[in-house]
């Protein structure tokens, strides 16, 4: 089993890193082979997509499946040929395997089905039912985990597009993985029953953070 970044992958692996990086570097359209800058186009292009959605964004836009995909294809697309599609390996972290490939176009159409249409727009009378949304949503698209690269990132997107059709600002998740890393994860790992109310908390915080810095 072999490494990539953070995670372990399993199956289709031998051909999906740079040849001369190392194993650090998925095997990419522009030929990048350090982790570094391989980080810097990522994070570049992320900006560059959260503009643009910005920009189209409409409060009472429903999410769907098919968007997730596309947003990362628009992210990804110059970068990964896979971009835009469910991912093809297992992959997990530490002892926390993801859902299998085989199950993930019905996962996401159940995700879709489920939760969603339920909660997107983001329009709620409460704020705790705006947190319990966000909670509820990223929880489950962590734990689906439909992309190559690239989950948190979408999901965090998704969850800054929900939260500004509730009316807040736009989510600041700074030291959302790095100083929070643990609760994080563990937060992640306690939806598998259901029990989003740890990452309700994370979330809780997240806007209290937000909206501090918007009123500054």
């Amino acid at each position: 089993m072999k490494k990539q970044g953070r995670y372990s992958t399993s199956g289709l692996v031998e051909d999906q890193y740079m040849p001369g990086s190392k194993d650090k570097v998925l095997r990419n359209i522009l030929g990048i082979t350090t982790k570094k800058e391989i980080d810097r186009v990522e994070t570049e292009l992320l900006f560059e997509i959260t503009d643009q959605l910005l920009d189209e964004f409409d409060v009472n836009w429903r999410c769907s499946a098919d968007d997730i995909l596309q947003i990362h294809r628009r992210w990804l697309g110059s970068v990964y040929e896979w971009a835009g599609t469910y991912r093809q390996v297992m992959m997990s972290k530490g002892n926390f395997m993801f859902a299998a490939p085989a199950y993930l176009p019905k996962l996401m159409a159940d995700f879709e089905k489920e939760l969603l249409v339920k909660y997107t727009p983001c329009i709620f009378k409460s704020r705790r039912d705006v947190i319990s949304a966000l909670a509820i949503v990223h929880t489950e698209l962590i734990l689906i985990h439909p992309f190559r690269e690239g989950n948190g990132r979408i999901a965090r997107l998704l969850a800054t597009l929900m939260a500004l059709q509730a009316g807040l600002p736009l989510l600041d998740f700074s030291g959302f993985e790095k100083e929070r890393q643990r609760d994080y994860f563990a937060a992640v790992q306690y939806g598998m029953n259901r029990n989003y109310e740890p990452m309700e908390k994370i979330f809780a915080d997240v806007i209290a953070h937000s909206l501090q810095i918007y009123e500054e």
